[in-house]
């Protein structure tokens, strides 16, 4: 089985498709667009980092210094709602928003909490075509793969020859 962390310059270009149509998919759902929506999209589209709602407000507040928390929390759950975003909540932690929403899966390192796209195309060909599972009717999927990233591997080998 082959397991993929998505590349910067693929999640780029992923992100730039979905920024140019973004406009049309919001006029054609009968949503507004709105200066604070573009922005918000921009922030989550370009991040790597799967943003909780106060760091893009941290963000979007730097070209629109009026904009609210409210206004932020609200708009990323729309975005969501409609389907052009995703949370991306891990046990007892606060809700971090994806703006990658094909199929894709995530390794979540346990120290930091640093999370990074991963693609499986195994899993995702091993449930395509099914309807459900058991009693249950199968929406979709997410595998969340619990690792220590580099960085915190590291600080940790660092710390046991210290």
């Amino acid at each position: 089985m082959e397991l993929q962390l998505v590349s910067e310059g693929r999640r780029a270009g992923y992100a730039a498709r979905r920024l140019a149509e973004f406009a049309e998919r919001c006029r054609s759902g009968g949503l507004a667009v709105t200066p604070q929506r573009l922005a918000i999209i921009k922030v989550l589209l370009t991040s790597a980092e799967h943003p909780r709602a106060d760091a893009i407000y941290a963000r979007v507040r730097k070209e629109h210094p009026h904009i609210s928390l409210a206004t932020v929390h609200r708009t990323l759950e729309t975005l969501c709602d409609i389907g052009e975003a995703r949370k991306v909540t891990m046990l007892h932690d606060s809700a971090r928003y994806d703006g990658n929403v094909m199929p894709h899966h995530h390794v979540v390192c346990v120290k930091c909490r640093r999370i990074r796209d991963i693609e499986i195309p195994e899993l995702d060909s091993m449930l395509e075509g099914r309807s459900g599972l058991g009693e249950f009717k199968l929406l979709g999927s997410s595998l969340e793969i619990q690792a220590l990233c580099d960085q915190c591997s590291s600080k940790r080998g660092a710390r046991a020859r210290g």
